[in-house]
């Protein structure tokens, strides 16, 4: 697609995301983490309700902070940047859809500046303790009000590490057309 001559390659970003954990110690410019915002923020929403809050992080003691949300975030204190994705229930019964999406669209922007991420699950579905503690930890450190859930911690930064391409299953098992096939 091609928008006054600028040629925007969304197939490519998708294929070189990976998840890095390692950065360089190097500032982010503004208008580097104000394009990921912004995808973060033009994400669509169902119904286009306002389910989502993004909180963006650059302090570095507060994402020093933020490596024990999670017992898998400890990558998140080199970060030199984050942005914390809040859902919204009491506003859409998407907001978990939502704030997925918007999550996805906010890697992908990043890896399309030049940047590495990694994603920080803090909401869990399938346990309700420990997403409760989880949520509070970050709710705490970046005072989040009660009536949001927080999804998930998005980290960035220069990458200081480079991974080969993800190997994926064949596409014929997993793409079916017209119908579901055995």
């Amino acid at each position: 697609m091609s928008r006054g001559g600028i040629k925007m390659d969304v197939l490519e970003a998708i294929k070189k995301r990976r998840e890095i954990v390692k950065f360089e110690n190097r500032k982010i410019p503004s208008d580097v983490l104000e394009a990921i915002v912004d995808a973060t923020y033009y994400a669509p929403t169902g119904n286009n309700l306002p389910s989502k809050d993004i909180i963006v992080i650059t302090e570095e003691q507060t994402l020093k902070q933020l490596k024990n949300t999670t017992p898998f975030m400890p990558w998140i204190e080199d970060a030199k940047g984050a942005i914390a994705i809040t859902g919204r229930p009491a506003i859409s019964k998407y907001w978990l859809q939502d704030t997925s999406i918007a999550a996805g669209y906010c890697w992908l922007e990043a890896v399309n500046q030049g940047l590495g991420a990694a994603f920080g699950a803090v909401y869990h579905a399938e346990d309700k303790e420990e997403s409760e503690r989880r949520e509070a930890f970050a709710r705490n450190i970046l005072h989040i009000p009660d009536d949001r859930k927080v999804v998930a911690i998005i980290g960035f930064g220069y990458p200081a590490e480079e991974k080969p391409p993800k190997q994926h299953i064949p596409r014929d098992d997993m793409i079916h057309y017209n119908q579901f096939k055995q």
